[in-house]
């Protein structure tokens, strides 16, 4: 399996978009970023170490401008911060590997799915489409796809 973790030429390959919001904790425009309207199948793994993070079954169209899922393709993918910048106190969410700001938490996504809003930034984000993964090395995340369920009834954004 592969060592996901950050290092200088993945920080090097980043856009100053991506730096600002994987690095240095900002936050791209809602609506006009890459992944807010995607519904392509696939995987969406960290910008900076390639670590798997959220697949296509879990997103979902939450209107708030970012794309949005339900939940990590592990428990331990995430860490948790504690944020109060911008006069509120929300909960950050990190890749576990690199670091990377990635976006926050919210107790407001659908409830048939566990009632979280993972409220993510594309530019953290590297898309992998399903077709794709062997061939871009993560074939051994197609059994979160190949267990023969539909998509999630959120799913779709």
């Amino acid at each position: 399996m592969t060592a996901y973790r950050k290092t200088e030429e993945a920080i090097a390959r980043l856009t100053p978009l991506q730096r600002r919001v994987t690095q240095e904790d900002a936050t791209e425009p809602p609506f006009a970023n890459e992944f807010n309207a995607h519904d392509e199948p696939g995987l969406y793994v960290d910008i900076v170490s390639g670590e798997p993070l959220f697949t296509s079954r879990d997103k979902f169209a939450s209107s708030c401008g970012w794309p949005s899922f339900t939940r990590p393709v592990a428990d331990d993918t995430l860490t948790e911060k504690r944020d109060d910048s911008l006069g509120m106190v929300r909960t950050e969410v990190r890749s576990r590997h690199a670091d990377s700001h990635l976006g926050h938490v919210f107790p407001d996504g659908p409830p048939q799915h566990g009632g979280l809003r993972y409220c993510i930034n594309s530019a953290a984000l590297r898309f992998i489409p399903l077709a794709e993964l062997e061939q871009e090395g993560y074939g051994h995340c197609r059994h979160w796809f190949d267990d023969g369920a539909p998509a999630d009834d959120a799913a779709g954004g």
